[in-house]
């Protein structure tokens, strides 16, 4: 089951670093009959470009999540999401529901507050979003639409760059056009001879074009229409200049002036101001603070999970671990919101409790079960604690699938996809943010569990867990012990050894918070 994130914890920020060191050339991009320099960086002697730079330069858009380090590029019929230090890229078609799932061979890389995607892997993917092959000539720094030979491929092809075509006027300057673009305005103007630098600037909502000792149609602005964000065109002369003024409505990013190599032609790129950036800017951190904790009994109701060799129950034994749990938490930590997806013998779905727990706005979610391995093996025993990720054993595959089965107790089982390799990419993708911080849980649990329970610990494992996927915060899987094991049961059935065993998730709860605080306040003084 693929769930979609509501919120991205603060700590993402704190996790990624950033390159510094930019190189002080810039990559070329010509699509369009349009020249943007953008940046680059080289790490292991591979380019790495800018996201956001590369889908404006492309006439496209893009969505920054900060908190994320997630950049979603966005095109006419595409959009595709690079995350930062990650290998996961999707391609989705605009208005669909199908998604193309592709992995790099290596992550991409944060920096300065952008997703630097490999070139060299990454191009083909953003040519299928562009909606044309975009080829890339390394010796030159080109990346252009326009390849030399038909055999060039989407990387290493030699860009052909032909020379300006001019206008044929009797003026410098003439046929001024507005374009609407996905990310803002494009003003143009042809030209009939290189004119050097071009001055723009905007000031009180005007954007002004300054030309010095350049003739100017004096009928450029006749006949001009609003478009976009530009209310009006006016040419003005100024003793020996010329100065056209475009009235703005509504609030622009960034602009840029420059004259096109392919065709000569005057480009004034006007960027729109983004909604989502607006909302980034009030980001609350208070909504941050480590104040609520989800425990999560697993099975319960007319779902018994697994039964021990003298009948013991599994849900009975999560409830009792989880109780005495939750009132340790609320007598030593009561600045704790203690959330329960069930503190009774009833049944709640999986993704119910996943519903919950985000509801909640948990900061960590704990959810507690017993292991079986039924008459087959009954020398094994020992806790395990699991963290979300594809199972790499047989066994850790198995108890996943043991754990899982419990939807064959719900009315609605078709909300369930199969975690398989593929939907697993979505899964890590959508955790990666919370996988630190669930590895220092599990970590401070090992420990502790060591040090006071009588179980013997197996150590920290990996599988997919339904009910870990609905949970949209850092969170564990405990497999307190094996019923199927004499010794296990009857200490995980006995009072004082579930008592033991909060005791010990209470001490790794406690370093734990004291870990997240410390990373918060940290956070709170660097923003």
């Amino acid at each position: 089951m693929i769930l979609r994130l509501r919120h991205i914890l603060f700590f993402i920020l704190i996790a990624t670093t950033a390159l510094t060191a930019l190189d002080d050339d810039k990559i070329k991009v010509m699509v369009q009959d349009r020249v943007i320099e953008i940046p680059y960086v080289v790490k292991r002697d591979l380019v790495f470009i800018s996201s956001k730079q590369l889908a404006l330069s492309l006439l496209g858009n893009y969505y920054y999540n900060k908190d994320a380090g997630k950049v979603e590029m966005k095109f006419k019929n595409f959009s595709l999401k690079f995350t930062g230090r990650t290998q996961f890229i999707i391609l989705s078609p605009r208005n669909q529901t199908i998604r193309e799932v592709a992995q790099l061979p290596l992550s991409t890389l944060m920096v300065n507050g952008d997703v630097f995607i490999p070139l060299k892997y990454s191009l083909k993917y953003v040519s299928k979003a562009y909606g044309k092959n975009l080829y890339y000539d390394g010796s030159k720094k080109i990346i252009s639409d326009v390849p030399t030979t038909e055999n060039a491929t989407a990387y290493g092809g030699t860009v052909k760059t032909p020379k300006p075509t001019f206008a044929n006027s009797d003026y410098n300057v003439s046929d001024l056009t507005v374009e609407e673009k996905a990310n803002g305005d494009l003003i143009k103007l042809k030209a009939n001879k290189k004119l050097g630098k071009i001055h723009c600037s905007i000031h009180e909502n005007i954007c002004y074009l300054f030309f010095y000792d350049i003739s100017v149609d004096p009928n450029i602005t006749a006949g001009f229409k609003p478009a976009g964000m530009i209310k009006s065109a006016t040419r003005k002369e100024i003793n020996k200049s010329v100065q056209l003024e475009f009235r703005l409505k509504g609030e622009y990013k960034d602009y840029e002036a420059f004259q096109d190599n392919y065709t000569g032609e005057i480009l004034v790129t006007l960027h729109k101001k983004l909604v989502e950036e607006k909302e980034e800017e009030k980001l609350d951190l208070d909504k941050w603070i480590f104040d609520t904790i989800v425990l999560d009994a697993g099975h319960g109701g007319k779902d018994p999970g697994a039964i021990g060799i003298t009948g013991v129950r599994e849900k009975d034994v999560n409830l009792g671990i989880t109780r005495k749990l939750g009132a340790l938490i609320k007598k030593e930590m009561p600045e704790l919101n203690v959330v329960y997806t069930r503190d009774k013998d009833n049944f709640v779905e999986l993704h119910q409790r996943g519903k919950i727990a985000n509801k909640s706005n948990g900061k960590l979610f704990i959810s507690i079960h017993c292991n079986s391995l039924g008459k087959k093996k009954p020398g094994v025993r020992g806790f395990e604690v699991y963290l979300l990720r594809p199972g790499r054993t047989d066994e850790a595959i198995g108890i996943a699938e043991f754990e899982n089965s419990v939807i064959k107790f719900e009315e609605n089982k078709d909300i369930y996809q199969e975690l398989n390799d593929e939907n697993f990419i979505y899964v890590s993708m959508a955790h990666a943010s919370y996988m630190r911080y669930s590895e220092k849980f599990s970590d401070y649990l090992n420990e502790e569990w060591k040090k006071s329970v009588a179980i013997p610990s197996r150590g920290i494992k990996q599988a997919g867990f339904y009910v870990l996927v609905g949970a949209s915060m850092p969170g564990v899987l405990i497999e307190s012990g094996y019923l199927s094991n004499r010794s296990d049961e009857r200490y995980l059935k006995s009072s004082k050894g579930q008592q033991q065993i909060a005791n010990s998730i209470l001490k790794a709860i406690k370093k734990y918070k004291e870990y997240y605080d410390s990373s918060f306040v940290n956070f709170k003084k660097e923003n």
